[in-house]
């Protein structure tokens, strides 16, 4: 069995993976007109999150793993402008934005 590498043990870098993963499912629901907008968007600055972590969490400095994580919170910021923007379009309710927004404040 392969050994973990460094960012797969990060509970951050689990849960980012979980929100990509979260942000596919609710896409699928988005008009066919938003594929390359809305859609695209948050489903890059959902999949943003992961990848910094995983990207700054190897063979780096401290201070550069710390630049990476600011980048995965601005990529989370991100998406939650994007739930903001599909609930004004009608294209997620008040209880999906809700249940997204949640998984972006643990």
């Amino acid at each position: 069995m392969l050994e973990k590498m460094k960012f797969e043990k990060l509970i951050a870098w689990q849960r980012a993976l979980e929100l990509s993963a979260s942000v596919a499912e609710l896409k699928v629901s988005f008009p066919s007109e938003e594929r390359f907008v809305l859609s695209s968007q948050i489903q890059r600055a959902a999949d943003s999150i992961a990848l910094n972590i995983a990207e700054g969490s190897t063979g780096q400095t401290n201070k550069v793993f710390r630049n990476f994580l600011s980048y995965s919170i601005r990529s989370g910021i991100e998406v939650i402008a994007c739930l903001h923007l599909a609930k004004k379009r009608n294209l997620i309710d008040e209880s999906q934005f809700e249940n997204m927004y949640a998984k972006l404040k643990r």
